[in-house]
């Protein structure tokens, strides 16, 4: 049997998966929030036992880094983490921790959401110089997705160009595909962990039912051992005990709850996390945006066309129904997505209070706003095809090889 969560580590039965219908429910393949309306990150937060990042962590960062706070940090996109004030103590003792985060291949291109984790994790290296471990569940999503083994082959190395393009190190990070990279030492962890955790404690955590076939059952293991040094033969040999930061959206944490529980009983040092919220749909803020609604999301291959049309046509707007209304008595900005999509986006905060107060006030207008947001998610999307058009299927080789990488904490 596990033993009791310690420091907040909730890994009783129900957490991730339904502990009544009328509840919300998260975890890593369902997002839904009770009656179809938001996620409650505060019940989450108790739920799930994890810590809010308050402030003080947030000046901290700034200090110890030497430059301004990413803005998913400081706007509190990133807003729950598990020991993240631990990672910096052993910054700030001149010691080393590694960084670890992922993405599951299901689709040939990435929206937004998907972008959020890792442009926040390209800051974490560049700030704090450590080297990065990036999986791709191939495996994970031949088995939810009903891909075949090709097809997920496929998009993982699809999925790699976009990730290369967001501007990661070379010289510190590693892309695996767990297709490829699977055996040796990380097998050997899967094995390690697979025994620490029983079919009732997998099904309390994640929720499986009699009807999952056995492939998902045994799956959790493989995405929680890359957060153990020594499943890295070649990047960490002889450093057991460093320390792993993952980045990830809070639906990722039913996986490292149980990696932290089973972590000191293996003998290796508990995962650090650091959790963000999830990337509204441009209908509303009701969970994660559905890949099969191509109209929910703004992709990386749409084009600038495609983006004015979507944020006009699509993008929930929280104005008022005439423009007499609208002048009266302003935007409702907890419902408006066109600010919220800005306020992850937009980097000059004067220039987003700005526009926070005045379309709040009824003083702007929703299509000024959807015009601001038309402008700045074009720029991103535009740059962001630039880069993936130069990443070539040599660099993806090169990023996916195993090598050691000498100048990793330089």
């Amino acid at each position: 049997m596990a033993e009791e969560p310690k420091n907040g580590d909730a890994v009783g039965s129900g957490v991730g998966g339904r502990e009544a219908e009328e509840e919300q429910v998260v975890n890593p393949w369902e997002v839904t929030a009770k009656d179809g309306g938001k996620i409650d990150y505060d019940k989450l937060i108790e739920k799930f036992g994890c810590q809010r990042l308050e402030e003080p962590l947030v000046r901290r960062v700034e200090r110890l880094t030497g430059r301004p706070a990413h803005v998913f940090l400081r706007r509190g996109v990133f807003f729950a983490h598990r020991d993240f004030n631990e990672i910096l103590d052993v910054y700030e003792r001149g010691e080393k921790f590694y960084l670890y985060t992922g993405r599951g291949p299901s689709s040939e291109a990435l929206h937004f959401g998907h972008l959020v984790p890792f442009m926040f994790t390209k800051y974490l290296q560049d700030a704090f110089k450590v080297p990065l471990v990036i999986q791709l569940t191939d495996d994970e999503k031949c088995m939810w997705k009903n891909l075949t083994v090709e097809e997920s082959k496929r998009l993982a190395r699809e999925n790699a160009k976009d990730i290369i393009a967001c501007g990661f190190d070379i010289t510190r990070t590693f892309i695996f595909s767990d297709f490829n990279y699977v055996g040796g030492a990380f097998y050997e962890n899967m094995v390690k962990v697979a025994k620490c955790v029983t079919f009732n404690k997998v099904v309390g955590i994640f929720g499986f039912t009699n009807e999952d076939h056995i492939g998902k059952i045994s799956f959790p293991p493989v995405q929680a051992v890359p957060s153990f040094p020594s499943s890295f033969p070649h990047l960490f040999s002889g450093k057991d005990n460093l320390r792993c930061l993952i980045p990830c959206a809070i639906d990722q944490d039913p996986y490292f709850r149980m990696t932290r529980d089973v972590a000191p009983r293996i003998g290796y040092q508990k995962p650090a996390l650091i959790e963000s919220s999830f990337f509204p749909a441009l209908q509303g803020e009701t969970g994660k945006m559905s890949a099969s609604d191509p109209n929910s999301a703004i992709y990386v291959t749409d084009s600038s066309k495609d983006i004015k049309n979507k944020v006009n046509r699509y993008a929930f707007s929280g104005g008022q129904d005439s423009i007499e209304n609208h002048r009266k008595y302003g935007a409702n900005l907890e419902v408006d997505i066109p600010v919220k999509y800005l306020g992850f986006f937009l980097e000059d905060d004067a220039e987003l209070d700005h526009i926070r107060k005045e379309y709040g006030a009824g003083r702007m207008l929703t299509g000024e706003v959807k015009k601001r947001l038309i402008e700045v998610l074009s720029e991103l999307v535009e740059r962001h095809q630039r880069a993936r058009a130069s990443v070539t299927d040599e660099m993806v080789d090169a990023f996916m090889a195993v090598r050691p990488l000498p100048h990793m904490f330089s």
